[in-house]
């Protein structure tokens, strides 16, 4: 019998799930979901931060990435492209106590993870998040920040912490830990600009990296911590305590035993702070000049100066700016001798100086400041000691008491303000290539320019650009004036009376004695002659093309401001017979490989007629044979065929000669920053007297050296020679030097016919020295160096 099918039971029902169990269900998927799209995120976000991270071709190029060099032009050192104050050095050249210092204190694990200490990480979340901030970050990742301050950041997030670690992880992949140590040190920053160790060693200790001991050591990787916080010039307590941690972990870690520990933790702290220059040459405002120009010219030529590793080939020669620097060392410290004596006393005059030797004269520039206190006040007025008091409420005259109250303070102010400087430049005229450069007397103690940033007065050697517009006129150097004063209308009934300080003769002079004697009278008639705006065209086509040049009468005289850079390319282009080269610095750029990849030479174009150049270059012949700059022959016997011009400014403020060979021309300048001071006589405040000892002592020496050919000699005039007078040519002595009366250039107005500007055509006097050396020896001053002889 067959069974009915719906004789089967029925399924027994299943019990209903509860409630929970649905919920439950519902919070795992989404949970699940959630963690899915969690980890795209964080995936993503990694992935992002992978390639916001630098990448292993940015490792590569910071590693390969070195500053450009500059070379002299016989392949001497100048200087180099750095953005900070830094010297790399080998692992081998730096002191291992700063390696244990740094490992012991930094990142005692260093040789055994592989750029991120987990353990170290772990241990600063846990100290951070109960209130004791400390840092994980390892050596690795201390340099992943420093060569990628931008791209990592310093803020205290998570991104920069993940982005610090995968370069860190890249770091350790490509190099080896002492390749990481060596650039770790050799670009961890300091303070005051200062970058690696071996600039921070000279900075903080005076010495190399090499030389630290373990104090030394210590106390610049404790700066590391904070490097304001801990710095041992601003905060010697602090860096001191610093220190001593540091010397606690070298000593835990095995690097010092603990009786050296104790001994050296009982140490007091001990720094040498020397600031570095930022040349590491002799021609520190030269390469300024040439850093800016390089940086100008890389703008639109794809180069970067401080990574590319370019070798920079520049003008200078260093045998020539040797002999600068040293001719602008001896000659200034004679003449800071000389003016430090004259304003000793109010009696002692420079023609006493021999008759007083031995005596004591009393403070350097005493008289001057007796004489006009209201200068110290205002120069104490400029310092910051009186700035910060007013900005912090004291009034102006509590302000200035608490400035002149500190001794000290006023001493170095003093010397400050009556330190003598001088600028020097000597140039090609073929070529228009620099070949030494002398910016102040002493780089640390003056970094302005006066060779091309100061603009000052050129007084008469300024002359010259009238009498070479008068010769490009057609008028010849045999043409007479008459000296007899001079009115030349300036409207508004206003007159100009140019003068001499020997008054005039009455008497006929040519355009050639004029220009010899620098006079004032017949100068401003030949400019007047001539027109100011010839003048002025001539003057910017030879090279003063920078500087303002205000088209007045009394430019004539050399009223404008300029450069010495200006003026020694105007008679350079004088020299070359009216051809001007723009001034050239850098001769080639090369790459790292010797390629090179740019060369460069001066621009050349006529700008006066060679006849006319000529004719003008033997007028100036004479005013180093029997004019105003004979003391470049008489007293440093300089030979052969040269030709210059002096130049004085009113009140003895500048002092100026350039001289000019075929081969070489040369211009120095000297006065102080203030015009307010100046040298006292008339005498010594002469460029014929002061810049000529700058010129003359180089061009001996470069004579003697033989860098330049001492029988080398300048087109013949194409006219006949006039013959030269043995007797004063109209009342005028053939060394015009000197002052009338010996008169000071501090005594009343009206005591001598005051000039408008240029003073160099003053007849001496009986009494007035016709050399420097029958002034030594000069009185010795307290402190002072003594008087340098000439060679």
């Amino acid at each position: 019998m067959q069974a009915d099918p719906d004789d089967h039971p029925l399924p027994l029902p299943l019990p209903a799930s509860p409630a929970w169990h649905t919920t439950a269900r519902r919070v795992a998927l989404w949970t699940l979901i959630g963690l899915t799209v969690l980890g795209i995120a964080m995936a993503a976000y990694v992935a992002a931060l992978f390639g916001a991270a630098p990448s292993v071709s940015q490792l590569l190029d910071v590693q390969s990435a070195r500053p450009s060099t500059l070379l002299s032009a016989d392949g001497k050192p100048l200087g180099s492209f750095r953005r900070e104050k830094q010297q790399h050095v080998a692992l081998a050249d730096i002191s291992p106590h700063v390696i244990d210092a740094l490992i012991a204190t930094e990142d005692h694990r260093f040789r055994e993870h592989r750029g991120i200490d987990v353990q170290r990480t772990l241990s600063a979340l846990f100290h951070s998040a109960t209130g004791d901030m400390q840092g994980g970050s390892t050596i690795t990742q201390q340099l992943a920040r420093n060569l990628f301050p931008q791209e990592i950041g310093r803020s205290r997030s998570l991104d920069r912490k993940l982005k610090e670690a995968i370069t860190a992880l890249r770091i350790e992949r490509l190099y080896t830990k002492d390749q990481i140590l060596e650039t770790y040190l050799n670009t961890v920053p300091f303070f005051y600009n200062v970058v690696g160790i071996e600039m921070a060693a000279r900075t903080y200790c005076d010495t190399s990296a090499k030389s630290l001991d373990e104090l030394q050591s210590a106390t610049l990787v404790g700066m590391l911590k904070g490097t304001q916080y801990y710095n041992p010039v601003r905060h010697p307590e602090r860096a001191e305590k610093r220190r001593n941690v540091v010397l606690g972990q070298m000593a835990r870690h095995g690097h010092v035993t603990a009786a050296r520990l104790a001994e050296l933790q009982a140490r007091p702290l001990s720094v040498r702070l020397r600031h570095q220059p930022e040349s590491e040459g002799n021609a520190p405002h030269f390469v300024g000049y040439v850093r800016k120009w390089l940086l100008e010219w890389a703008e639109t030529h794809d180069v970067d100066f401080y990574a590319d590793g370019l070798v920079v080939e520049t003008t200078l020669d260093s045998r020539l700016q040797d002999a600068a620097i040293e001719a602008v060392h001896d000659q200034t410290a004679l003449l800071q001798q000389v003016a430090d004596t004259e304003w000793a006393q109010a009696g002692v005059r420079a023609t006493s100086l021999r008759r007083t030797a031995g005596e004591r004269p009393g403070a350097p520039f005493a008289h001057l400041w007796k004489k006009r206190p209201e200068l110290l006040v205002s120069f104490a007025r400029d310092t910051p000691e009186y700035r910060r008091a007013v900005e912090g409420g004291a009034s102006a005259e509590d302000a200035l008491k608490t400035v002149l109250a500190d001794t000290e303070a006023i001493a170095r102010l003093k010397r400050q303000r009556t330190r003598l400087e001088a600028g020097f430049l000597a140039m090609d005229p073929a070529t228009g290539e620099v070949k030494a450069w002398v910016g102040s007397r002493d780089f640390e103690d003056d970094q302005y320019d006066h060779v091309a940033q100061a603009e000052r007065q050129p007084g008469s050697t300024f002359k010259p650009f009238v009498y070479g517009a008068a010769l490009e006129a057609g008028i010849g150097p045999d043409r007479t004036y008459i000296d007899d004063p001079v009115e030349i209308p300036l409207g508004d009934g206003r007159v100009w009376k140019p003068t001499d300080m020997t008054g005039t003769s009455g008497l006929p002079m040519t355009l050639r004695d004029g220009l010899v004697h620098s006079k004032n009278t017949i100068t401003a008639q030949v400019m007047q002659e001539v027109g100011v705006a010839r003048t002025v065209a001539l003057a910017k086509a030879l090279g003063v093309d920078r500087s303002r040049l205000d088209a007045v009468p009394s430019l004539a005289l050399g009223t404008s401001p300029v450069t010495l850079l200006e003026m020694v390319n105007a008679y350079a282009s004088i020299a070359r017979e009216g051809v001007r080269h723009t001034p050239v610095v850098v001769r080639r750029i090369l790459d790292r490989d010797g390629r090179v990849l740019a060369s460069f030479g001066g621009e050349a174009r006529r700008a006066m007629s060679p006849d006319s150049a000529v004719e003008l270059i033997d007028m100036m012949r004479g005013v180093v044979t029997r004019g105003t700059g004979t003391m470049v022959k008489t007293r440093f016997g300089i030979t052969g065929d040269v030709a210059g011009k002096t130049g004085t400014t009113q009140n003895n403020t500048d002092g100026w000669f350039v001289l000019m060979h075929p081969q070489l021309v040369a211009g120095a300048w000297v006065g102080f920053n203030d015009a307010r001071v100046t040298m006292r006589s008339n005498y010594w405040g002469q460029g014929g007297h002061n810049a000529v000892l700058l010129v003359g002592d180089f061009f001996r020496t470069a004579l003697k050296e033989k860098a330049v050919d001492a029988t080398a000699t300048f087109p013949p005039s194409r006219r006949p020679p006039a013959p030269v007078p043995s007797e004063p040519v109209n009342g005028w002595e053939e060394d015009g030097g000197g002052e009338p009366g010996g008169a000071w250039a501090d005594e009343p107005e009206g005591s001598h016919p005051p000039p408008v500007n240029a003073t160099d055509g003053a007849a001496p006097t009986a009494d007035t020295p016709k050399n420097a050396s029958e002034l030594e020896p000069l009185l010795k001053l307290d402190g002072a160096r003594e008087l340098v002889p000439t060679r």
